[in-house]
């Protein structure tokens, strides 16, 4: 084993806790010691080895990247699973299919906000809000400062709720002085 790769080994084995906890803020538990295995074998067997002056990083961006690769697909087989499901299931009753409706349409309205925000503020965004990383973790995966991170998520959640505040109030009923609805 060449010196380089053998402090690759121990540079895996002072962050392998730190790197774990990170990709547990994306995959269940049980898929961890997989996503970490992997990261480990894709960097020790990288040809690229040789150039990688940041080992540590190299691993944690490796980690990390697997572990989102992992839960994306994860989270495509469960919605095609979903879609799979018998349509003639019978809710409960008419209010909660009408609340059920109405939740995932303002989800895709949300959804389509977020895919409009600015591309870095997008990802800091969903890195934060659904994956549910720490500035740190962030600011390390997007290589940028923790500051900055704050910055982009802070406009996100701005933005996001200006814009459901538009739409809200784009489709309120009308109200005339005497406090009937006006459908016009």
């Amino acid at each position: 084993m060449s010196r380089e790769k053998f402090g690759f080994v121990e540079v895996y084995e002072r962050a392998r806790r730190h790197i774990a906890s990170a990709v547990r803020s994306f995959v269940r538990p049980a898929d961890v010691e997989d996503i970490l295995q992997e990261a480990f074998l894709r960097c020790y067997e990288s040809k690229d080895h040789s150039t990688v002056t940041h080992h540590q990083a190299y691993l944690y961006r490796t980690a990390i990247n697997l572990a989102i690769n992992h839960s994306v697909r994860a989270d495509n087989r469960l919605t095609t699973s979903l879609e799979g499901l018998d349509n003639s299931h019978q809710f409960s009753g008419e209010g909660d299919l009408e609340t059920q409706i109405i939740s995932r349409e303002r989800l895709a309205l949300y959804c389509g906000i977020v895919s409009e925000l600015p591309s870095q503020c997008r990802r800091a965004f969903i890195l934060k809000k659904v994956y549910g990383l720490s500035q740190r973790e962030i600011a390390t995966f997007l290589r940028i400062s923790e500051n900055t991170v704050e910055k982009h998520v802070a406009k996100g959640i701005l933005l996001c709720a200006q814009k459901m505040k538009e739409i809200d109030k784009a489709n309120s009923p009308r109200r005339n002085p005497d406090g009937r609805s006006s459908h016009g």
